[in-house]
């Protein structure tokens, strides 16, 4: 029988760890401090609108995060004091109107993807919204956990008004959770805008900051919550949306096996040993 002369080498599995060594985009900006994720819509000369390449980005980056635990947190916005306008109306929408029926396809389904990525991975994610957040804007802002917004901050979900449905990027299953099913059905008829005061009142905004504060709130904000117990707040971003389609009996099990599970965790332990002790826990998301 023959054995291991020296330890074993871990193995390195793509994708096991790590998820985003090796990201570098180009039509975005990423940067990473304390746990906490920053990402800029970075086209300001036209108010951040999208294209494909940053879809193909932002896609990328938020199926990374499932693969990130040092990311404990995120925070999406505009420079230039925008957030987003939707999607280019040349880079987009000029070329989809000459395109045929799968390549339609397959760029609502690359769109989707985006958000369908955002509501998987672990993280809270939290748009940072000034000036202008429209259509698919609107829709990557109400995909995110939480929304703090500015005076200035318009938003409108424009679909309708460019001869498309309200049923897009998601807006139709997540619109009516954040601000019920009739205000939600008058915004996606209309496509009409909402002030900050009328975004806010309608809980489509957190919260409201003056606008020279608004990146510094919000990150003050995603370094509290990345400073709390990651594994908890993972779940309860899981259940928040898995208990969308159960009736109560299933979810009320949902939560018992979701609970005895984070009640195995080493963050759990340490906040009961920290209450004992009268100190404040520190948790590591384990």
């Amino acid at each position: 029988m023959t054995g291991w002369t020296r330890p074993m080498e871990p193995l390195d599995i793509p994708g096991e760890r790590g998820g985003l060594k090796g990201f570098a985009p180009a039509h975005l900006d990423w940067s990473l401090d304390g746990g906490v994720g920053t990402v800029t819509l970075r086209r300001p000369e036209r108010k951040n609108a999208l294209t494909f390449d940053s879809y193909a980005e932002l896609r990328e980056l938020f199926t990374r995060l499932n693969r990130s635990p040092e990311v404990r947190a995120v925070v999406l916005t505009g420079a230039g004091g925008d957030f987003c306008s939707g999607g280019d109306v040349f880079d987009i929408i000029g070329r989809l109107v000459e395109s045929d029926a799968p390549g339609l396809l397959r760029f609502t389904r690359m769109t989707t993807e985006v958000v369908r990525q955002m509501r998987r991975c672990p993280q809270v994610l939290l748009a940072a919204v000034d000036g202008v957040c429209a259509g698919a804007g609107a829709a990557l802002a109400l995909a995110c956990d939480l929304r703090v917004g500015t005076p200035r901050s318009r938003v409108g979900f424009l679909f309708t008004r460019v001869g498309l449905a309200g049923c897009d990027m998601g807006a139709c299953a997540l619109l009516p959770r954040v601000v019920g099913l009739g205000r939600a059905a008058e915004l996606l008829y209309t496509g009409r805008m909402m002030d900050a005061d009328e975004a806010e009142r309608w809980g489509f905004f957190n919260r409201v900051v003056p606008g020279e504060e608004l990146l510094a709130a919000a990150t003050a904000w995603a370094r509290e919550l990345a400073q709390g117990p990651a594994f908890a707040l993972a779940m309860t971003k899981r259940m928040l949306q898995h208990e969308w389609t159960l009736g109560l009996d299933e979810a009320l099990e949902a939560e018992a096996q979701a609970q005895a599970m984070c009640m195995a965790t080493r963050d759990f332990d340490r906040a009961y040993r920290a209450f004992a002790a009268r100190a404040k826990p520190e948790f590591q998301g384990d």
